[in-house]
């Protein structure tokens, strides 16, 4: 049974091409004119999507937190004033709503509370992700699930009960499930990428995918290597820009190359029926000297 769910207008899944997500979260800043920039770049890497975060902050933010002040590009603030500036409302969200809509290329945005799951519904999204933070809040999940809409989780800062837990609520129907190690940026020996193979057991019927916060491309790449049907990988412009998730995006250039270079892979990985290629027929002729019948 191969494991496959549709998002937009084509399935992602087993014996389906990678699903290319770009996190573009919060690196815009809370500029339209840089969410624009990095839609475009996601377009020129080849991209499927784009996807971004979607805050209540009065809801996200703990109250003990609301008024401690920080030095931000924009002065020195309270930590509620600056989540509110990095915050996108309907009329940025309409914004972006057509501009990929002309650029061709699906967009959708984790909800980190139930209002902004509210919110969210007015653009007809074509999928939710589920953060790994918001993995244990089940009022979310119920909330996102009674959508009806594709459903990514994320699953860092998660034991394996606590992975079970929220495959329950949410159902297996119209589910995929990402590995994911939530620190930014991410030591190498803290990816786990034998978990995709963990949950491709575990889970059969759910397309299993790989959410990176790594620096670097190679991590990314074995991780389709090892099955993942989807990945998505923070971008930016520039990873020195003010913002706690650009160290561990990755720049244009870069998301060019990842593109590329999965495509590659999945040339590369083949169909597993071992064969001899027109290719070879040549070499097989000069180089395969004896043949030798083998004796019963």
């Amino acid at each position: 049974m191969k494991a496959k769910v549709k998002i937009g207008n084509r399935f992602v899944g087993d014996g389906e091409p990678v699903y290319i997500i770009a996190e573009i979260g919060i690196n815009h800043n809370g500029s339209l004119d840089l969410a624009k920039k990095l839609i475009d770049s996601a377009v020129l890497s080849g991209c499927d999507a784009v996807k971004f975060q979607k805050r209540t902050p009065e809801l996200c933010v703990p109250k003990d937190q609301w008024n401690i002040e920080r030095d931000t590009p924009w002065g020195r603030m309270t930590y509620l004033e600056y989540r509110y500036k990095v915050e996108f409302g309907f009329e940025e969200y309409f914004e972006i709503d057509s501009y990929c809509k002309s650029k061709g290329i699906d967009w959708f945005a984790s909800p980190w509370d139930i209002e902004s799951v509210s919110f969210l519904e007015k653009f007809n999204p074509i999928a939710y992700k589920i953060p790994s933070a918001c993995l244990t809040d089940y009022q979310l999940l119920k909330k996102v699930s009674s959508t009806g809409r594709p459903i990514i989780l994320s699953t860092g800062m998660s034991t394996i009960e606590e992975v079970k837990d929220a495959v329950s609520v949410l159902g297996k129907e119209n589910l995929l499930l990402a590995q994911a190690t939530s620190t930014y940026p991410c030591k190498v020996d803290e990816l786990n990428l034998n978990v995709i193979k963990t949950y491709k057991e575990m889970f059969p019927e759910i397309p299993i995918g790989y959410s990176g916060h790594e620096t670097g491309l190679a991590p990314t790449l074995a991780a389709v290597a090892l099955g993942a049907t989807f990945v998505e990988r923070h971008i930016t412009l520039d990873r020195a820009m003010w913002g706690t998730d650009q160290a561990a995006s990755v720049e244009i250039v870069g998301f060019q190359r990842l593109v590329k270079d999965i495509r590659d892979i999945e040339k590369a990985l083949g169909d597993g029926i071992k064969k001899v290629y027109p290719s070879e027929e040549n070499s097989l002729k000069k180089l395969r000297k004896f043949k030798t019948e083998i004796e019963s």
